[in-house]
Formats: structure tokens, C-alpha cells, sequence
């Protein structure tokens, strides 16, 4: 607990303002998820049929997108919560958004080794060429649908 805290303590403060509303924005959206619809959650945003172009991200933006992508991801860790996939890129999507940096999230499925007849699902973030959360094994699942935000 202490490593933590100290941790903590030696983020410079513009990472300590970005963890705490990463940290914030995760409960928010964990509630949201638990309590409202998919289509309304997403219903700002663009639905893309397939995988279009992604629209090109200044150094600023990229560096910008990436630390956010970092910093939800580390958030998610500590949360007491369940802060899974779909959870961190909606987090990742609101906090870009609000920034004016455009991305997309992806929504994939894959079945399960394990039980033929499962399937598993899969949401990740992801900026330019860069997948800022939700990374980990998103290979394995086929995109079924591409939800994508613009500069406000």
C-alpha cells in the first residue's frame, strides 16, 4: 500500500490531475455500463460498418492520446471495481474526446478455445496507429463494430 502511495506521490502533477480523472471517469463509466444501454452510451459516436481511415494525430495529440491510454490502463489496475475492457475504452473515449483527439474504439469477438460454443468479446481503443487500451490479445478477435469520435 505504501509503494503505492509513493508511487503515486512521484507522478509529476499534470499525471496526478490525468490519474485521479482517469480513476473518476472508470466508476462513472462502470455505473453507466451497469445501468444504461449500449446505444445510448454510444449514441455521440459515429458507428462505422468497417474499418475506415483513421484520421492523422498531430506529435501533440499522439503523445497526448498515448498518456491517456497509459494512464487509464494503470487506473484500471487499482479501481475496486471491475474496470474491464469495454470500461476502459469508453473512459479512453470520453477523456480523448473531451482533449478534441479524435479515435475509434473496436468491438470484437472470438470463440473461446476452451468451450466451442462460447464466444468472448473484446472492446480496445485506439488512436492513429496506436491501440491505447485493451491492447493485450486483441488479435484474436474479429471487429464486428467500430465506434468513432471527432474533434468537438
Amino acid at each position: 500500500m505504501l509503494r503505492k502511495i509513493q508511487q503515486f506521490v512521484n507522478l509529476t502533477n499534470k499525471e496526478k490531475k490525468l490519474f485521479l480523472e482517469a480513476y473518476m471517469m472508470l466508476g462513472i463509466m462502470r455505473a453507466a455500463i451497469l445501468s444504461v444501454s449500449f446505444k445510448r452510451l454510444t449514441h455521440s459516436l459515429e458507428h462505422q460498418k468497417s474499418k475506415g481511415e483513421m484520421t492523422p494525430l498531430t506529435d501533440d495529440e499522439m503523445q497526448t492520446a498515448t498518456l491517456v491510454g497509459q494512464t487509464v490502463t494503470r487506473a484500471a489496475a487499482h479501481t475496486p471495481w471491475e474496470s474491464a475492457c469495454l470500461v476502459q475504452s469508453l473512459t479512453a473515449q470520453k477523456m480523448l474526446q473531451k482533449r478534441g483527439i479524435p479515435g475509434v474504439f473496436h468491438l470484437g469477438v472470438a470463440k473461446d478455445k476452451n468451450v466451442e460454443e462460447k464466444m468472448k468479446a473484446h472492446a480496445w481503443s485506439q488512436c492513429g496507429d496506436v491501440i491505447l487500451t485493451g491492447a493485450k490479445g486483441y488479435e484474436e478477435f474479429t471487429v464486428i463494430s467500430t465506434f468513432e469520435w471527432g474533434k468537438e
